[in-house]
């Protein structure tokens, strides 16, 4: 069965590659995704929180229910991959993160947990629209997602190129840090390039203020704790011959907890309105919170290592990653509902699976489809029994 099982695995995740659709737009994906659900015999409700859906089955008499998530949206890049057979039919969208495989794997587990149905209670296959920027998950949660679908614990999982292909990490704890943006408006006054002194020339200052954003980190926070930030874009409306009067500087920052964020951001509108004062330019700040920290559940995280090592091997399973300063749409649910996200190794080598997350090369490892739809189906054969066991919180 696992052999006939891989190839469906394979086919559907080629299919979705070739036909990937951005966050709130995934209706052919949804689509897609709820015939295959539909015939495997489960209840599929659709249009939550947009393109979102959710497919729960039930099996004997248990009270309990967990969620098994995947991501549908793909990015906004024109793939490269000459020779690539099921390559993105799609010009300038690809699915450059894996979440045609996710899918796959949510979808594989779903075939197996229907037809063995060695479980008792219900498990909910969740289906997230517009991870990418961290969108979906809101929406889902605000069109009543968990209470109209209960669920006592939620999992997800992201491939990882780097790690060895079929191998697992994950961690109690945070696994993967919250990001922040942040937008500052320089406006100075523009002058003649041979004549600055006519002027106030916000490139110098927008260039103090990049430089001191980095003494932040290094010295306000305490070095215990965790947190980047990242100068991504400096953008001015000036010429050859002439300093501009405005600059706009882009960029992102990455923390664990709520206090750290609140440093942050005090500390950079301190910095940046300062700086900004001291040289006679107006300063507006501004800073949005876009993604949660993904911090798992510590009384989750035991039964996640424990269907890994039943699938991969107690030897390809860290129990205890290194946080990643990555961030991941899931964090949200964490926020509302216990549980684990897991990394799954996508390869280590360019030729299978081992280019980077939003490359325009990369491509989702198929050699590792079942060992992640054998991953979810046996979470739920662990945590249901559990559970049944377990005090309600």
């Amino acid at each position: 069965m696992e052999s006939t099982l891989q190839g469906q695995l394979k086919s559907w995740r080629q299919y979705l590659h070739q036909r990937p659709e951005t966050g709130f737009e995934e209706v052919n994906t949804s689509d897609y995704v709820a015939k295959i659900l539909e015939t495997l015999g489960l209840e599929v409700h659709r249009g939550i929180g947009g393109t979102g859906l959710v497919a729960s089955l039930k099996v004997g008499d248990g009270k309990r229910a967990i969620g098994l998530r995947a991501d549908m949206d793909a990015l906004n890049i024109a793939e490269h991959a000459p020779g690539r057979a099921h390559a993105s039919l799609i010009a300038g969208k690809m699915h450059a993160c894996g979440h045609d495989g996710h899918m796959s794997m949510i979808l594989g587990a779903a075939r197996l947990l229907a037809e063995r149905r060695d479980f008792n209670g219900t498990v909910r296959f969740i289906f997230q629209p517009a991870e990418e920027h961290g969108r979906g998950a809101k929406a889902m949660m605000a069109d009543g997602l968990f209470e109209r679908f209960p669920v006592d614990a939620i999992f997800g999982a992201h491939n990882m190129p780097g790690m060895p292909a079929g191998s697992f990490a994950t961690r109690a704890g945070g696994i993967m840090a919250s990001e922040d943006n942040f937008v500052i408006h320089i406006k100075g006054r523009g002058a003649h390039a041979a004549r600055p002194h006519m002027g106030v020339d916000p490139i110098v200052i927008g260039s103090q203020i990049v430089l001191a954003l980095q003494t932040i980190v290094s010295r306000n926070l305490d070095p215990s704790l965790q947190a980047v930030i990242s100068c991504t874009e400096f953008i001015t409306d000036g010429i050859r011959n002439a300093t501009p009067s405005n600059v706009v500087i882009k960029g992102d920052t990455r923390s664990y907890s709520k206090d750290v964020q609140a440093l942050l951001e005090t500390r950079m509108r301190e910095v940046s309105e300062g700086i900004c004062r001291t040289h006679g330019a107006q300063c507006q700040f501004e800073y949005t919170h876009e993604f949660a920290p993904t911090v798992n559940s510590e009384a989750f995280v035991g039964v996640a290592v424990q269907a890994a090592r039943n699938v991969a091997g107690e030897s390809n399973v860290d129990a205890n990653v290194v946080p990643m300063m990555i961030s991941e749409d899931f964090g949200a649910f964490l926020q509302v509902v216990p549980g684990n996200f897991s990394f799954i190794g996508n390869g280590e080598t360019p030729e299978r699976g081992g280019i980077a997350l939003h490359n325009a090369s990369y491509d989702f490892n198929d050699d590792i489809l079942m060992t992640g739809a054998r991953y979810f189906a046996e979470i739920a054969r662990l945590e249901l029994p559990r559970l049944a066991t377990a005090e309600r919180p």
